[in-house]
């Protein structure tokens, strides 16, 4: 059965109900006369006459009968589905995934979830976590928290977060023993707590006045968190790369002292992103919503990310 079929069956059941090629074509927003020409295509494909139709009146045939009743529950299962679709698409039901590092679902995601699911029973919310980059619509995701670079040119992005600024830090009890750096060049001559990821020690990204370096540090501790690379810094282990914050407290207690902040960038922040701008689940709408509206009034610390997957 092809499409021209189904369409000419539920034209059928329409002039079967209103006993009437005028009053079905309104009820369908045809015209009688296509009504018609739909009717003759469905009674030639089946060979079987399915209405006696005279210019006074309209009647089904008991083959017509015998059709209708099969047809019937068939047709109302396809309104009943269409139905639920347009439900749907107008309130928030179903599955809800949602892509993020294991720091941004912290940080994003579970500070609104209790309240989304008590708003949206309907929701099943999913959250994926990596610390690569995927592609949200292979992986049959609906949406992903990353810096803007993770999203592919094509989807939509929604800003969550920033801009957010680079700190580098270390403890006074380091800086005690050694000399603070006053250029990148300096860093050479300091234990630097280096990060890892997919194999690579990263390079650290400066810039001042428009110029911009990547720097190779060397340090006694190599770390694949943004967590733990604060920690070390506190602890004494050197000097460490991250964001504001993720310093914030400790910077704020004296536990750490920043450095060469005049070479520290500044990262555009973090962004919800997704496939498309028509027909987005009215699930991912209310998400979205509720975390711009908790993200307006989060403290800066709380949003923090990992510096090394900005660029």
């Amino acid at each position: 059965m092809d499409r021209g079929d189904l369409a000419n069956l539920t034209a059928f059941v329409a002039v079967a109900d209103q006993r009437s090629f005028r009053a079905a074509a309104s009820r369908l927003d045809v015209t009688p006369s296509a009504l018609s020409h739909s009717m003759r295509q469905l009674e030639e494909r089946l060979g079987v006459r399915l209405l006696n139709r005279t210019t006074r009146s309209v009647s089904v045939t008991a083959a017509g009968l015998r059709l209708l009743d099969r047809l019937r529950p068939a047709i109302d299962q396809i309104a009943g589905a269409l139905e639920n679709l347009d439900e749907e698409r107008l309130r928030p039901v179903g599955r809800l995934r949602i892509y993020a590092t294991s720091q941004l679902a912290a940080a994003v995601i579970v500070p609104v979830w209790e309240r989304f699911l008590s708003t949206y029973p309907e929701v099943q919310l999913e959250v994926e976590v990596d610390e690569e980059p995927v592609d949200i619509v292979a992986k049959g995701l609906d949406a992903g928290i990353a810096p803007r670079n993770w999203a592919a040119a094509d989807m939509i992005a929604t800003r969550v977060a920033g801009p957010m600024k680079v700190a580098i830090v270390g403890a006074p009890g380091y800086f005690a023993l050694r000399r603070p750096p006053r250029t990148p060049e300096d860093l050479a001559r300091h234990s630097c707590v280096q990060y890892r990821r997919n194999g690579t020690v990263l390079e650290w990204p400066l810039k001042r006045d428009g110029k911009s370096l990547r720097v190779s540090v060397q340090g006694q501790v190599v770390v694949n968190s943004p967590d733990l690379a604060v920690r070390a810094a506190v602890d004494g282990l050197g000097i460490a790369y991250t964001l504001e914050g993720l310093a914030e407290l400790s910077l704020r207690s004296g536990q750490l002292i920043r450095v060469l902040e005049d070479w520290s960038p500044c990262f555009e922040g973090l962004f919800l992103y997704y496939h498309g701008q028509r027909q987005v689940p009215a699930a991912l709408r209310a998400f979205i919503d509720m975390i711009r509206t908790t993200c307006r009034s989060a403290p800066a610390g709380r949003l923090a990310a990992n510096p090394f997957t900005q660029k």
